[in-house]
């Protein structure tokens, strides 16, 4: 009986033993493993581990990507001495554990403070040399661009990866907002009276045109016509001269046809006449017949 006691005994410690030397590091998770406060092993490969009971102990850290939020935007000035309102994000995450807990002693709170503060700096810098166009719309890209490549610079020293940094939201305070918006109307309405001087400029231009071209149909148009008149009245009188030739006394009877016709148009006309001139000549002859 005294042999099993001493037998369950030892197996119980072992178990404890045992127990207290193993450690798992899971797959999101860095282990840091320290021996009487001092880093000796980095476990960046999940699986089951060992260690020296009461000499070392485990720290473990997240390997997944972490987002830092500001709860409020902050206000930066552009080259313009305008305020403006940026909203902003960033994502990190730890790539070297050891570098990480000596930098910030593994304090994930520390951590993004410094983030934060790298990032606030450059964009103030950025900001600084734009104005609001710039910012806002021109070249934001750019900026963030430049940050993440500054920050993630600057965070290797920490053993810290930033990989994305994002101007989320870009806003006017009031009174740079009403300021734009006032310059903006202003310049609508320079435009627009442009505009408006321009249309009256071609319009005026249209119908010195079209005044013009009228004119010139109209003197074309006058002179087709009198070019048809008076090839009109040589033909009359080239067929008038040939009737004549041929038959004088029936050419002087037609003439005095259409001077009779002319004469007596109008009732109301009087005419004092002697019977024995020649304006009634043919009047007698058929009188006679």
């Amino acid at each position: 009986m005294r042999n099993i006691g001493s037998i369950l005994i030892g197996v119980f410690v072992l178990l404890v033993v045992i127990t207290s030397s193993a450690y798992t590091v899971d797959q999101r998770e860095f282990a840091l493993v320290f021996r009487l406060g001092e880093i000796v092993s980095v476990k960046k490969t999940p699986g089951l581990y060992f260690k020296m009971p009461m000499v070392e102990n485990i720290r473990y850290y997240d390997k997944r990507i972490l987002t830092l939020n500001w709860e409020e935007p902050d206000r930066f000035i552009t080259s313009e001495k305008k305020n403006v309102l940026v909203d902003s994000f960033i994502k990190w995450r730890i790539i070297d554990p050891a570098k990480y807990y000596v930098s910030v002693r593994g304090e994930e709170v520390q951590a993004e403070r410094r983030i934060s503060q790298m990032v606030n700096d450059g964009l103030r810098a950025e900001i600084g040399k734009r104005n609001i166009h710039d910012v806002v719309s021109g070249e934001r890209a750019t900026i963030m661009n430049i940050l993440r490549e500054r920050a993630d610079k600057e965070s290797r020293q920490m053993g810290i990866q930033i990989l994305d940094v994002r101007l989320r939201r870009v806003d006017l305070t009031k009174e740079v907002s009403e300021s734009v918006y006032q310059r903006m109307e202003a310049e609508r309405k320079s435009v627009a009276n442009e505009l408006r001087s321009q249309g009256a400029a071609a319009a005026e231009k249209i119908r010195a045109d079209a005044d013009k071209q009228r004119e010139v149909i109209i003197a074309e148009a006058y002179r087709e016509a009198q070019k048809i008149k008076g090839e009109g009245d040589a033909k009359a009188a080239e067929v008038y001269a040939q009737a004549y030739g041929k038959n004088p006394e029936f050419y002087a009877f037609y003439r005095s046809q259409e001077a009779y016709k002319n004469s007596f148009k109008s009732k109301s006309d009087v005419m004092v006449i002697d019977q024995s001139s020649d304006f009634f000549k043919y009047m007698r002859n058929s009188g006679k017949k």
